[in-house]
């Protein structure tokens, strides 16, 4: 391993247009519309937080209150939530910070509460049988910790730029930090809803970030007895703030990381009282603890790079287990994580709920990795993976298009071959996918994916570009293909990628492209798909201009392979094809003679009918039970809670209520305008009931501009639009 420091550089990260400095630098340098029907989403399948009051109207209220608890504040822009555990810096704070005291946080009181709560419910995962017969199930597993914007001003619900990390390859990670906090900032920082919504549709728990700092970066032990004192009745009343605010946002546990030296052996018990607090008052609401392996049992920071007697009992003691898993430091050895592995087993523990730190931040693939000493090929694995930031597939990268992003991100997890069934001669990096077994969602109908990957250049509907601007919101990403991307032909292999220049709905689509000299097998979702007599299958998919016609078929697996590395079994079937809208094309299968039996995967085979390259997009796949289903049920109460106009240019608040559904709630929804004109024009979309909308300009003299607000389901349906309007001074 590379030398890498005292710890995690948990400063918060430059703006992307700037020299992003690493944790080593910083160390070395300062010590188918119609045809897409079905049932509506599900509710969240823990408690609800509370419903937040009615606010006051205040100078720029309209005739809304429901979305925005407590006064409006002066920007109404709403960001990520972060705090200091109780006492705040000395000073003022540096412009856009906000400093905030958790022991004072109150879910009524929380002006932003509404932006930053999610909705999606962590859904229950599954693994197939690899793709790669050297990837494993059941054994290491992994853990990304992401920056994804600074600490500060951090949007809650994406933000009009579609240079942001998209992350979906969630098929291989089991836990993602939301990394970031300073001491010029906060140092308890909660994620955002996009993300926990995204990562919770794929079965990824989402970690909070507790950041004691290193005195060289402004530390203070302060904090860190702030974290741990005991209230009067010998409670630990930060403790019972971070669950609330877990619960309250929807979100999984916490990432723990004490940094600050100075403390002694009875702050260290403390420390680990607290852990222990924290744990009992979360472990009924499915809350998990990661500890960071910084403070040691004498209180000092002592990076071990090991689980060990200095630092075993922040993990498990006599009492039994004190944080679900620890993340070792860096300056980690295969012969250490080997006594680290036998430790945990000796402790009744799983040796894979130890994460061995791999810095990604500043290398990317070419990052020199003992993998042999982590995820050995020829052996059981010795421990689990920690990423520590692999947002570098975005960061390093000079050209920041979507679709260059992808191609990054592909390489990171998947490997330079692009395909998981087939690996590239391994050089220096080991590709998840070649490691760790994949995991799937995709459980039951009605099923669908557009291919939407949570950003793009543009927002399509049914083929047509109805909003004309980037963005990003990770919460309107869909469930992807975990294995991208698998490929199996006798000819030539086409390119298969994620791409931005079109698409059926959202900001991206699936292209295939080159040369196909023979039929083409492209692996989608893996499943575990009930099928019913009224079971059908559809594509919505188009062939490009100046293409060889292609056929297609579409392929359900009714099993599995029977051992890793082996082809999927797929039953072929042709559907019957009818022209949808704007160049595309619906293909509808019945899956009648399937009936009662599991779909296992999806693919689709392309054979190319003439010479020339292909050129073919899929836009949508959709599975689901006829006879089809009534649209979602509309939302009511549409409001304006709070604006800011400036000339003919507004910013606002909107939200809404959700009908009572037999249904549950929607997959998410929609916000449009529509113009004097008779024209609609995307403005957003978001999982909750409320939505930021920034630059709304006005159209000519029209006295109001005019919102619809709708509901969409699982099927992309989308309920009859409900009305509001934000009125224009004469």
């Amino acid at each position: 391993m590379p030398e890498t420091g005292n710890g995690l550089d948990r400063r918060t990260p430059p703006a992307p247009d700037r020299l992003r400095p690493t944790r080593r630098r910083v160390l070395a340098a300062g010590a188918g519309a119609t045809a897409l029907l079905g049932l509506a989403g599900r509710a969240r399948a823990d408690s609800a937080p509370p419903a937040p009051p009615a606010a006051p109207h205040g100078t720029h209220w309209t005739h809304g209150t429901h979305g925005a608890p407590g006064p409006a504040p002066a920007d109404l822009a709403p960001y990520a939530s972060y705090w200091f555990p109780d006492s705040l810096p000395a000073g003022t704070p540096g412009p856009g910070i906000v400093w905030r005291s958790l022991r004072e946080w109150s879910p009524e009181a929380d002006p932003d509460l509404a932006y930053n709560t999610a909705t999606v419910p962590l859904a229950e995962r599954f693994t197939p049988v690899p793709a790669n017969r050297l990837a494993r199930a059941g054994q290491a597993r992994i853990a990304s910790l992401v920056s994804f914007a600074p600490t500060a001003a951090n949007p809650s619900q994406g933000s009009p730029t579609a240079d942001h990390y998209a992350f979906a390859h969630w098929a291989y990670i089991d836990e993602l930090v939301f990394w970031g906090g300073s001491a010029g900032e906060g140092i308890v920082l909660a994620p955002n809803a996009p993300v926990i919504d995204a990562a919770h549709r794929n079965g990824v728990r989402v970690m909070g970030n507790v950041f004691l700092p290193p005195v060289a970066y402004g530390g203070d032990l302060r904090w860190t007895r702030d974290l741990v004192q005991r209230d009067a009745l010998g409670r630990f009343p930060i403790s019972d703030q971070l669950v609330l605010v877990a619960r309250t946002y929807g979100f999984d546990g916490w990432f723990v990381n004490a940094e600050t030296d100075g403390g002694d052996s009875a702050l260290a018990t403390r420390m680990r009282e607290f852990l222990r607090a924290l744990r009992a008052a979360g472990e009924p609401h499915g809350l998990r603890i990661t500890w960071y392996d910084a403070m040691n049992t004498t209180g000092r920071v002592g990076w071990q790079g090991a689980l060990n007697a200095l630092n075993q009992e922040f993990f498990e003691d006599r009492g039994g287990r004190v944080a679900d898993t620890v993340f070792l430091d860096f300056r980690w050895t295969p012969g250490t994580l080997a006594s680290s592995g036998a430790l945990a087993d000796r402790l009744g523990r799983s040796r894979h709920e130890l994460w061995a730190a791999v810095d990604t931040e500043a290398r990317g693939w070419e990052s020199a990795v003992d993998w042999d000493a982590i995820v050995p090929r020829g052996r059981d694995h010795v421990v689990s993976v920690g990423f520590y930031r692999p947002e570098w597939t975005r960061n390093h990268l000079t050209d920041r298009s979507p679709g260059a992003f992808h191609r990054a991100d592909d390489r990171f997890w998947t490997g330079s071959s692009l395909d998981p069934s087939r690996p590239a001669p391994e050089d220096r990096w080991r590709a998840p996918a070649t490691a760790v077994a994949d995991r799937s969602t995709v459980t039951a109908l009605p099923f669908a994916c557009s291919f939407n990957t949570g950003h793009g250049l543009r927002w399509y509907d049914a083929g047509a570009v109805v909003g004309d601007t980037p963005w990003n919101h990770l919460g309107l990403q869909d469930r992807l293909p975990g294995r991208r991307w698998v490929v199996d032909t006798d000819g030539e292999r086409p390119t298969v990628a994620l791409d931005f220049a079109d698409a059926w709905r959202g900001g991206s689509s699936l292209l295939v492209s080159g040369s196909a000299t023979a039929p083409v097998t492209v692996g989608l979702h893996t499943t575990r798909l009930p099928l019913t007599r009224a079971s059908v299958l559809e594509l919505v998919h188009a062939t490009g201009p100046g293409t060889a016609p292609v056929g297609v078929e579409i392929g359900v697996a009714t099993r599995e392979p029977s051992t890793a590395g082996e082809p999927v079994p797929y039953t072929w079937l042709r559907g019957r094809s009818t022209d949808a809208t704007r160049g595309w094309r619906t293909t509808r299968a019945p899956l009648a003679l399937l009936a009662g039996r599991t779909a296992y995967a999806l693919a689709v085979r392309l054979t190319v009918r003439g010479k020339g390259p292909v050129g073919w997009r899929l836009g949508a796949v959709a599975v689901h039970d006829g006879p089809r289903s009534p649209r979602p049920a509309p939302v009511t109460a549409p409001a304006v809670d709070a604006s800011d106009r400036s000339g003919n240019r507004a910013r606002l608040r909107l939200s809404w209520r959700p009908a009572a559904a037999p249904g549950g709630r929607p997959r998410h929804y929609e916000v449009s305008r529509l113009l004097p004109d008779g024209d609609r024009r995307f403005l957003g979309g978001t999982c909750g009931t409320a939505l930021y909308l920034d630059g709304v300009v006005r159209a000519g003299g029209e006295p109001a501009t005019v919102f619809e607000v709708r509901a969409v389901d699982e099927l992309y349906r989308a309920s009859v639009p409900v009305r509001t309007a934000l009125p224009w001074e004469p």
